[in-house]
């Protein structure tokens, strides 16, 4: 992720409380929130529009405060609260909205038989019943200091939130080609996305790649060797004849990567076979699967809709740090009951391969013909697993985090993976609704998607997501 998170920050405090005592609290906090995750979120204030920089009376503040943020097109909101504040100016502002808000105050430091100064804790308790009473769902930080831990760590899952919910906001899935005929458990419905949460599924059809592969190879035969040189780098090409395959690679990589933003897409379901006889490549198509997610487009095999839209929502919740990659849950481990194989023939990103070996496009025949496919295991460390789906017209998201742990080599890409409770997971998942895909990416999102579901569900508008996970008996994010 490369654009920066942009948070429309609005300080608050109480009309008829000291603005001087307020400020004093503001000069304190202000300076700790602007130097959190600095590359990662731009923050836009109301210095400018409110007295002090502190929005007090809803009349005045709140118009010119939903104009700027508007104006500026923020992708979520934060109140910090600098004494009791105003219920109804934080209202005004979140409620012309539909985006993530965080409520957060810091612990009053006087508390007296003379002196109560700010009251802080007491205006959060004030303002989030009310903005409970009009339906805005918020995030917040318990009552805690600024520049202690749990702010720290507190605001960085909220920004986490407002990534993944940015990510899926008015999302475009590219649909690349067609579903393989058997496979039934892929099938979504577009009307319901559309409807629920401003989904698109945007068909790229196999003659465009083709004609864009074409003319990527006649056109822009430097960039295209370009691409293979680096590929080179990166991944041992030793087992190929010539570099047919790795041109195939590079140019298919650079039409697809050219037709989803043509058609401004973050994602797609990919139709591997169907590239691969589109373009003609000496081999499969996941390849170039794993360097779109490595350049920011996450897809998955076998046209699974719901599989993209769980990696892009995935990815952005990394901030950039990390790429992820769609897979199979596949089979057992043959001695860890509770490790499981994460595999698939070719997709995942070459950034995420383990660092002692180097990643292989290995020889193999199949039928008599000569093809290649990316082979290699990924590293070491905590992994999130994520899966959207749909069921009668409601929604689910499953998430769960283990560890990656040591066992046989096997073909394509793949990460053996550890968990808690193998068993309660492989219920939750069988009993779903999910099937065999499922998305990763290295870190622990738990409680991050814990929180995107709550904006994601909406059952008076009709919209029930449902948090589904295998509980968290072991620690798996170290």
């Amino acid at each position: 992720m490369k654009e920066k998170i942009k948070i429309g920050i609005m300080p608050v405090k109480r009309l008829f409380f000291s603005i001087d005592t307020a400020r004093e609290e503001y000069d304190i906090i202000m300076p700790i929130i602007r130097a959190q995750l600095p590359t990662k979120v731009e923050f836009v204030d109301v210095d400018d529009l409110c007295e002090k920089g502190m929005a007090t009376n809803p009349v005045v503040d709140v118009p010119k405060v939903v104009k700027k943020f508007k104006e500026a097109n923020v992708d979520a909101l934060f109140f910090p609260f600098c004494d009791f504040g105003e219920e109804s100016t934080v209202l005004g502002v979140a409620k012309s909205f539909k985006l993530p808000v965080l409520i957060w105050g810091s612990r009053d430091k006087l508390s007296t038989y003379e002196k109560r100064e700010k009251e802080t804790q007491c205006g959060v308790f004030a303002a989030t019943k009310v903005l409970r009473n009009y339906g805005v769902t918020f995030s917040y930080i318990w009552n805690c200091e600024a520049n202690s831990p749990d702010f720290v760590k507190g605001f960085e899952k909220f920004v986490r939130v407002a990534a993944a919910l940015k990510a899926l906001r008015g999302l475009n899935v590219a649909s690349i080609g067609n579903r393989p005929a058997g496979f039934y458990s892929v099938i979504h419905s577009q009307l319901h996305m559309i409807r629920n949460f401003d989904i698109t599924v945007k068909p790229i059809a196999m003659a465009a790649i083709t004609d864009r592969f074409n003319k990527i190879k006649e056109e822009n035969a430097k960039e295209v060797a370009d691409y293979v040189a680096d590929l080179k780098t990166r991944i041992d090409c030793s087992q190929m004849d010539n570099d047919d395959y790795l041109a195939g690679v590079a140019a298919g990589t650079l039409a697809i990567e050219q037709l989803m933003k043509e058609a401004d897409c973050r994602c797609a379901g990919f139709d591997c076979f169907g590239v691969s006889r589109a373009i003609g490549l000496s081999g499969s198509a996941c390849a170039i699967e794993g360097e779109l997610a490595d350049r920011g487009l996450p897809t998955a095999c076998e046209m699974d809709i719901w599989g993209a839209i769980s990696s892009a929502m995935l990815q952005a919740a990394t901030l950039g740090e990390e790429s992820a990659f769609c897979a199979d849950w596949t089979y057992r481990h043959p001695t860890n009951d509770n490790a499981e194989l994460i595999w698939h023939g070719g997709p995942f990103p070459c950034s995420l391969a383990r660092k002692d070996t180097k990643p292989v496009y290995k020889r193999r025949e199949f039928r008599g013909r000569v093809m290649y496919e990316a082979n290699w295991e990924l590293k070491s460390g905590p992994i999130t697993m994520l899966r959207m789906d749909e069921l009668d017209g409601d929604y689910y998201v499953f998430a769960g985090v283990g560890k990656s742990c040591e066992g046989p080599a096997t073909t394509g890409t793949y990460v053996w993976l550890e968990v808690d409770n193998w068993k309660r997971w492989e219920e939750k998942l069988i009993l779903g609704p999910y099937i065999h895909h499922v998305a990763g990416t290295y870190g622990d999102y738990f409680e991050v998607f814990r929180e995107v579901v709550k904006y994601l569900n909406k059952p008076k508008m009709g919209t029930n997501v449902t948090f589904d996970h295998p509980g968290r008996e072991g620690d798996y994010s170290l």
